[in-house]
């Protein structure tokens, strides 16, 4: 089961008087959970079928703000509604808040057809693609971030100046640093799991305050879903314990940032079909076709991976994070690093996604651009060795967020994929975040030109 309660479950807990709240959620463009908190009785009486939005959710920004330029809602068309359907195969009990279960929803219009710029629509037609090819895909994210020792509220309220990580050096599997971090992150990982998120493990990442959580491998739906549950109870569990967890990708110039890698491989009948006994790499030629078209049209997706102005602050040399759009074997300098070499765990690390990456976007993207190799049957180049950020390749990942946008723009593989309204929209929340940003005067300008300019 997706989630870890059947809906006759549920309906046995609500009368036992152990939950009495359902969240009904959806996940939006950024990757947020969104949505409503039901009385229990009423969803199991009759919301469980359908509930509504207003359908600016799907066309909107971090601020909630109701930008223009978008075709598929306005104020000319007056913000409608959208119908909620929620996804009984994914309620869980939510062991963190008292009471609660959740439910995920998929996005529908009147006519209960799926919004195709919904972002758990565009990874369902992807997976429903590779299904036509014969395919499985199982992935798996990694989830990165920052804690700090004060809370979200107080942060905000400081305007987020003087940002003090809650531990003092680099905690990299650092085993007793990350011990005075086990009051926030043992309740994590437990609360996951029994929330019915397969938590691996935890451990200290490349700097002082950062974690990173795993979670095993999954149908590539699944891995989206626990993701972005994930991602939502890192943020709560944290504020619950009276400190804050980001996942801006780089909160600071001087130290390295948080990322998302995505983990990849496709089955057939319940076994990996990546590995090739006979290859001195273990590597099958379907593995090599797919690798190689994540790699023809890495440009093509970077927006997917790093949606924001800040994603891209990142991508600097000497900080694990990729410059290039070249693969490697088990080389965390390169973009695509090839993992589990020789066994039928060998995968696929896509590192260029940062924290703050949507898993349905990214996982979608990445499945069309390596099913586009599949199709064409793309040769892989051989793997490039040594430190791939002196390497002089012109395989380079957009470095602006204005440039990834060209690239998703003009991506013909994309707009065969997913359709054109889909990258049309995307674009749009793109352009609108650079629009945003070029309007700001910014701290740094102030301080380095007040007086010397």
């Amino acid at each position: 089961m997706p989630g870890n309660l059947r809906f006759d479950e549920l309906v046995q807990k609500v009368a036992d008087g152990n939950i009495d709240t359902v969240l009904v959620c959806m996940a939006d463009m950024q990757g947020r959970l969104m949505g409503k908190r039901f009385h229990a009785q009423n969803f199991i009486d009759t919301s469980y079928k359908e509930t509504h939005c207003c359908n600016y959710l799907l066309a909107t920004d971090l601020e909630m703000a109701t930008p223009d330029g978008y075709d598929s809602t306005s104020w000319e068309k007056g913000y409608g509604d959208y119908m909620m359907k929620p996804d009984l195969d994914t309620i869980r009990v939510l062991p963190w808040l008292d009471g609660t279960a959740m439910v995920l929803c998929d996005v529908l219009d009147h006519d209960e057809q799926p919004i195709p710029h919904s972002p758990r629509a565009i990874l369902k037609k992807q997976i429903h693609r590779l299904k036509a090819m014969g395919f499985d895909a199982m992935m798996a994210t990694e989830l990165e971030f920052f804690l700090f020792e004060k809370s979200l509220d107080d942060i905000r309220k400081s305007g987020f100046t003087n940002l003090e990580p809650i531990s003092g050096y680099n905690e990299d599997y650092h085993i007793f640093q990350t011990t005075k971090e086990e009051g926030i992150m043992r309740p994590i990982r437990n609360h996951l799991y029994n929330a019915g998120i397969p938590i691996e493990n935890s451990k200290g990442e490349a700097e002082a305050g950062q974690e990173e959580l795993n979670i095993r491998y999954a149908e590539a739906m699944l891995c989206a879903d626990h993701h972005t549950i994930a991602k939502h109870a890192i943020k709560e569990i944290a504020w619950q314990q009276g400190h804050a967890a980001t996942f801006l990708p780089k909160w600071d110039h001087n130290r390295v940032g948080s990322s998302s890698h995505v983990h990849q491989s496709l089955w057939v009948n319940g076994e990996p079909v990546f590995y090739d006994k006979n290859d001195p790499l273990g590597m099958s030629d379907v593995m090599r076709h797919y690798m190689a078209g994540l790699i023809k049209y890495a440009a093509d997706y970077t927006c997917f991976l790093a949606p924001y102005v800040n994603s891209y602050k990142r991508f600097a040399k000497g900080t694990f994070a990729p410059t290039k759009a070249i693969w490697s074997v088990d080389n965390r300098t390169a973009a695509f690093r090839l993992c589990g070499a020789h066994g039928k765990g060998i995968r696929v690390e896509c590192r260029t996604g940062g924290s703050d990456l949507n898993p349905y976007l990214a996982l979608a993207a990445q499945l069309a651009a390596g099913m586009k190799g599949l199709e064409d049957k793309l040769e892989l180049a051989p793997p490039t060795r040594g430190d791939l950020y002196e390497i002089d390749s012109k395989q380079e990942i957009p470095r602006t967020l204005r440039a990834a946008t060209e690239a998703l723009r003009n991506s013909t593989m994309l707009k065969e994929a997913m359709g054109d309204d889909v990258i049309k929209h995307y674009t749009r929340a793109a352009e609108w975040e650079q629009e945003e940003f070029d309007r700001v005067v910014t701290d740094w300008e102030i301080a380095r030109g007040f007086e010397r300019s």
